[in-house]
């Protein structure tokens, strides 16, 4: 009888520890998931800023260290490694190209070009999409964080190298603050 019970009881501990362990793989699998929809977008979007740039270069020529700025700072996204280093290149591209609009508000000519207000058009939605898939990725992070920091599944991720997901996070505050719209 005892011999039973021992073995009723490993055998509980054996599907708690299963359970536990694929659930951390599911949640690290989101997390990589959620990673590679954000690359989709991003990818997407540095495809479409070529274009862009071409099409304010042919009115606003002139503009050198604006287009310049935009051309590095897709560089700087495109080359970056980490989710760190992703957020930080995408921030600093989004300042960019806010430069390169605000150059496009001082030419009429280019504001009424069909082909720049299909590309703005293009781009907006991107930011859109962008932002749906660091939601997702975010909340695939905190869910995951969650689980490598809670007892017990914490003992099963530190035994089998289960890490905590960085988040993807805006770094300059003020791009979280409501715009102020004024007519």
């Amino acid at each position: 009888m005892t011999l039973i019970i021992v073995l009723g009881v490993i055998a509980v501990v054996a599907v708690v520890f299963i359970s536990i362990y694929n659930g951390l793989v599911k949640k690290r699998t989101m997390v990589e998931e959620g990673w590679s929809g954000i690359s989709v977008q991003l990818k997407r979007r540095h495809d479409l800023i070529p274009n862009l740039v071409n099409t304010v270069k042919g009115y606003a020529g002139h503009e050198k260290d604006v287009l310049e700025t935009v051309t590095q700072a897709r560089a700087a996204s495109v080359g970056a490694g980490s989710v760190g280093e992703s957020a930080k290149a995408e921030n600093m591209l989004t300042g960019a190209l806010r430069s390169l609009f605000a150059v496009a508000e001082a030419y009429p000519d280019l504001k009424a070009n069909t082909n720049f207000l299909q590309l703005q058009e293009k781009l907006s939605s991107l930011e859109d999409e962008i932002q749906m898939a660091r939601r997702y990725y975010n909340g695939s992070a905190r869910n995951l964080n969650i689980a490598v920091q809670s007892f017990p599944s914490n003992i099963i991720a530190s035994m089998f190298g289960f890490k905590k997901a960085d988040f993807f996070e805006l770094e300059d505050r003020s791009e979280a603050e409501v715009p102020n719209v004024g007519f």
